[in-house]
């Protein structure tokens, strides 16, 4: 297949100056990077042939062969390529960190967050951590909703030198071994290798008269007081950002922020699922065998009156419409579940125990689930027996 011209590849006339050639090498390696085009098959192919143009275009002598002699001139040992086959090529496998490097700037900029400005260094300041807070709240609280004020430890922003790290009167200069860049660069064949500067560690500064309130750090650790808003319905796990809060960031950089974690605490009374309570009432042998009423507690502090219906047996339950948890995000409320636990008399009297042992002996008919459970066993001995 044959090679597209080297102006048409970098999108330029062929009577483009130098700088238009470069601005518009930048544009396409922008364009055709293969970070950004990660579903585009073609795009790596596009950018090497972009920066091979580039390789050609960019150096005068190499300029004027191509004008002249188009691609032959680097074809056959011709082109200045120190006699190797290819030319200064190999077959179109330029040195892509030399072309590379003159729009690492440009091009990585958008990628590793790095913001150009000042003689191209990167932004000075350093945004502060993301902290984390535990907070335990109560199963009413969590219900209702409250303003609670808490204590973070954290850092703030120094007052000394308003957190710039200088002392009063003096200006962090320009670090001396990445210009300002924050990183430091090295060849490493095909590819350039980025890495933090080991002097300024990122910043692309250095204070050589550091404040003396917060040490070159722009911050100082102090306790601050914050008002929280827990909204009704929060579950354990649930977790509330407020942002700007967190750590003060490095030498006036913007601040992290607070992430509050809820942890809903366990109930005497009451057992959540999701908004839904459980509530666990016991009730005397008589109520659950007769029938009545009883009264039991609900989460907003009310009472609510549960009707028992005659020979009722352990883990009934019974719906109370409502009475559970608001749902965090709106909606409807759950629904409170009574749950039946008939109680066994204790302590009986002599009377008391001569009554029950009366009445064992009449009712015989009463305990249908005795009678079907005790027929199963005897049938399951019959069984083995067989």
């Amino acid at each position: 297949m044959a090679k597209r011209d080297y102006y048409e590849v970098l999108g330029v006339s062929k009577g483009a100056s130098a700088d238009e050639i470069k601005k518009g090498y930048r544009r396409k390696a922008k364009e055709l990077h293969p970070d950004r085009n990660a579903d585009n098959p073609n795009a790596e192919a596009q950018f090497k042939e972009a920066n091979e143009a580039y390789e050609v275009l960019k150096d005068a002598d190499k300029k004027a062969a191509y004008d002249r002699f188009g691609h032959a001139a680097f074809e056959g040992g011709m082109g200045g390529g120190g006699g190797r086959p290819g030319g200064g090529f190999g077959g179109g496998q330029g040195d892509f960190g030399s072309a590379f490097s003159d729009v690492f700037d440009d091009l990585f900029g958008d990628f590793m967050g790095g913001q150009r400005g000042g003689g191209g260094g990167r932004q000075r300041a350093a945004r502060g951590s993301d902290l984390r807070y535990n907070l335990r709240v109560s199963l009413e609280d969590a219900f209702a909703g409250m303003q609670k004020t808490i204590n973070v430890p954290t850092s703030v922003q120094c007052d000394a030198c308003n957190g710039t790290g200088a002392e009063d009167g003096s200006e962090p200069t320009t670090c001396p071994t990445c210009s300002g860049m924050g990183k430091v660069r090295a060849q490493q064949g095909f590819f350039t290798v980025e890495r933090t500067c080991p002097t300024c560690s990122g910043l692309g500064q250095i204070i050589k008269d550091p404040c003396r309130a917060c040490g070159g750090a722009g911050r100082v650790e102090k306790d601050r007081a914050l008002s929280v808003n827990i909204p009704a319905g929060v579950e354990t796990g649930t977790r509330i950002r407020l942002a700007g809060e967190g750590e003060a960031g490095m030498r006036g950089g913007p601040s992290g922020d607070l992430y509050i974690f809820i942890d809903v605490a366990d109930h005497k009374l009451f057992e959540r699922d999701g908004t839904n309570l459980f509530c666990r009432v016991p009730v005397s042998m008589g109520t659950a065998a007769l029938g009545g009423s009883i009264e039991v507690p609900t989460i907003d502090g009310g009472r609510g009156r549960v009707q028992i219906p005659a020979g009722s047996q352990s883990g009934r339950q019974m719906r109370l419409r409502s009475k559970g948890m608001p749902a965090l995000r709106g909606g409807a409320t759950g629904d409170m579940f009574i749950e039946l636990a008939v109680e066994t008399p204790v302590n009986l009297t002599a009377r008391q125990k001569e009554l029950l042992r009366e009445f064992e002996d009449l009712s015989e008919e009463n305990n249908p689930e005795s009678s079907s459970f005790f027929s199963s066993v005897k049938s399951f001995w019959d069984s083995m027996k067989g």
